[in-house]
């Protein structure tokens, strides 16, 4: 039988304890229970990922409308929808689709459609149009102003906490507005492209809930052409809730800057107030 040297043990002794404590530390590595977050497995909260999003809206703004409209070298007056007119405060919808091919970007698109209808015993003289209404006149008032926004969504920030991103877009406005009396009727449409940048962060609470702000612009002064001029300035500021990930819930405040002059014709709206809706993703 061979002899160890009794030097030897306590080098032979270590070596094995080592070897035996390396091979152990993988072992009780893989078994160790993973660590538990807030958001669920992988720290996604509710709704992510997602592909295609819908919803509606129901908004209930104030507004604050004013038209101008000259012909015939006549100046128009500045027509306030409500104060002049008698127009009064209407719900609308919105309906709008994100369309994310990746995390990092999405295709989105808005349509709010507004209405507005009166008749009222005008206070005051205005003149639209080249034609002069004069006090006591019974005029009939028809507004729509559809606004459409075609934009892109690169959030170059996102995390399970939240995102941070810049928008692109393009809004483009169709303003109808008409007025009938026994004078006449008059009506003046206008139609405008307007481009906008702007930025927009969400931050994630917890599992089920968001918060989400946004702010788009542009503003193109008459210094660059004394006859048109024009801006848009519009943010939004809402809570999420997601039922599932398929399903979830808003409630927001949202307001709306517009105006235009174009040559010797103008408009302004004023837009604001609060809205509830809800979504789908897939």
């Amino acid at each position: 039988m061979t002899r160890v040297p009794v030097a030897l043990l306590p080098l032979s002794l270590c070596l094995a304890v080592t070897m035996t404590a390396a091979l152990s530390a993988p072992a009780a590595a893989q078994y160790r229970p993973l660590p538990t977050t807030s958001q669920g497995a992988g720290g996604k909260p509710k709704g992510e990922p997602y592909h295609l999003e819908f919803g509606y809206n129901s908004w209930n703004p104030e507004p604050g409308i004013v038209i101008s409209s000259e012909s015939l070298g006549i100046p128009g007056t500045d027509i306030d929808v409500q104060a002049n007119l008698g127009v009064e405060q209407t719900r609308t919808y919105e309906l709008f689709l994100v369309l994310r091919p990746g995390k990092k970007h999405k295709f989105r698109f808005n349509y709010i459609p507004q209405r507005y209808d009166a008749d009222t015993t005008l206070t005051g003289e205005i003149i639209f149009n080249g034609i002069r209404f004069p006090v006591n006149t019974q005029v009939g008032t028809t507004l729509k102003w559809d606004t459409y926004r075609f934009g892109y969504e690169w959030d170059f920030i996102s995390r399970s906490q939240g995102f941070f991103g810049v928008i692109l877009e393009a809004k483009y406005t169709d303003v109808n507005f008409e007025l009938s009396s026994p004078i006449g009727l008059k009506f003046v449409r206008a139609k405008a492209p307007i481009p906008a940048i702007g930025a927009i962060g969400r931050v994630y609470i917890g599992s089920y809930a968001s918060v989400t702000g946004e702010f788009t612009a542009f503003n193109l002064p008459d210094s660059i052409d004394e006859n048109y001029s024009a801006h848009y300035y519009e943010w939004d500021i809402y809570g999420m809730v997601n039922f599932t990930n398929n399903l979830g819930a808003r409630v927001g405040y949202r307001s709306h800057d517009v105006s235009y002059r174009a040559e010797s014709d103008s408009g302004s709206a004023k837009l604001s107030g609060l809205y509830v809706g809800g979504v789908a993703r897939f």
